[in-house]
């Protein structure tokens, strides 16, 4: 059997994503068939298993990997994560137990997909705010010209290995390794912002940075794990509006957003009664996104009929279990925050409105806050930590 080459590769996955209706814009599957994702997943890559009870992370090394099998496992549209708790794939000493993703090549369909909602085209100003392994940024190098691309990249050591695979790719945009929630107004204004990674809410600053009438994509997010894909289009320095995409998109938290660390914790009793809602309604995605509205500085530790919610700054906790009859589920609180009260009453006005999916809802930014809104600005509203 004739081995397929890499170009091969890249137009059978291009071709597979224009029949699933992911791409339409012609620079941007042409970008798609030019950028070599060989050269971006570097020399290792970990694949996961997940024998019981934890994830065990195992390294995939490029040179323990036949050169068919590692072209096929590059144009696979499928996440390959490079990093875990900051420790690149390529210097792993072997398989890791537990342990979070903090680095990843995202399958390449999403990537492509968001550039093309995004509007990056020829000649656009642009910033990509989590460069990651470099192949978003060589995507957009590709479509609006080196010369008007920046990148920003928190860690260091992500941020060299992407530096090192853009320049054998033959790309050289502007690359900055800082915090990507500040952005980089050394090269503002930009046409188009897109991160890469996900925002409790969406810093001003990057605003301030975004010529009027420009564009900001980004995925909202929080201590849930709940995600949303929002497309706003900036008015000024403080104020911007859009509405959330179709879709099930999510990313890793940007690190300064991140979750409170926290140890084991004990779950304590508290003020019992009837839940008014079914708690799997949270393993719902906009079921969890609603919730995590109503209690944005809760974490969410459970699944199913086992929903636990535990709010660090305060003490506050919220658990719920299903009945031993099988009717109805109880929930118990404690703390000064009613954790779960917060929740239904959010969860119910979401149900008032038949419960559709995110992309129902909008967003507006204004000197008085960041409000998430249901079918329209008028409508059911919620107001983000800032």
């Amino acid at each position: 059997m004739t081995q397929e080459t890499a170009a091969e590769l890249r137009h059978r996955l291009v071709g597979q994503l224009v029949a699933d209706d992911v791409l339409h814009d012609p620079e941007v599957r042409r970008a798609a068939e030019a950028v070599p994702r060989e050269v971006f997943l570097g020399s290792a890559v970990y694949r996961p298993s997940t024998p019981p009870g934890v994830t065990v992370w195992t390294p995939v090394r490029r040179d323990d990997t036949p050169a068919d099998e590692w072209l096929r496992l590059t144009y696979r549209n499928q996440t390959w994560v490079t990093q875990i708790d900051g420790v690149l794939a390529e210097n792993a000493p072997g398989p890791v137990s537990g342990g979070s993703p903090t680095s990843s090549s995202t399958l390449p369909g999403v990537v492509l997909w968001m550039i093309e909602q995004a509007g990056i085209a020829p000649g656009k100003r642009v910033l990509v705010i989590g460069t990651g392994t470099g192949l978003s940024t060589a995507y957009a190098c590709e479509i609006a010209g080196t010369r008007n691309v920046t990148s920003i990249e928190t860690d260091t050591d992500v941020a060299e290995r992407a530096r090192k695979a853009l320049g054998a790719a033959g790309y050289v945009p502007t690359l900055v390794t800082a915090d990507g929630l500040r952005g980089y107004p050394g090269q503002a204004p930009y046409d188009v912002v897109i991160a890469f990674c996900s925002m409790r809410h969406v810093p001003y600053g990057l605003l301030q940075q975004i010529s009027p009438g420009g564009t900001l994509l980004v995925t909202l997010s929080g201590w849930s794990a709940a995600y949303g894909l929002v497309r706003l289009t900036v008015r000024d320095g403080s104020s911007a509006e859009g509405r959330f995409l179709p879709g099930y998109t999510s990313f890793m938290m940007a690190r300064p957003h991140d979750k409170p660390s926290h140890g084991p914790f004990e779950l304590l009793p508290g003020e019992e009664r009837p839940s008014r809602i079914d708690p799997a309604l949270l393993d719902d995605w906009t079921g969890r996104f609603v919730a995590q509205l109503a209690a944005p500085s809760a974490e969410r530790l459970g699944a199913g009929v086992e929903q636990v919610l535990l709010d660090v700054a305060t003490g506050s906790q919220a658990r719920v279990r299903a009945d031993d009859d099988g009717d109805g589920w109880t929930v118990i609180q404690r703390g000064p925050l009613r954790l779960w009260d917060q929740v239904e009453d959010s969860i119910g006005r979401w149900r008032d409105q038949g419960s559709p999916h995110v992309s129902e809802f909008g967003m507006t930014i204004a000197r008085d806050g960041q409000r998430i809104w249901l079918r329209g600005s008028q409508g059911p509203s919620w107001m983000l930590p800032v």
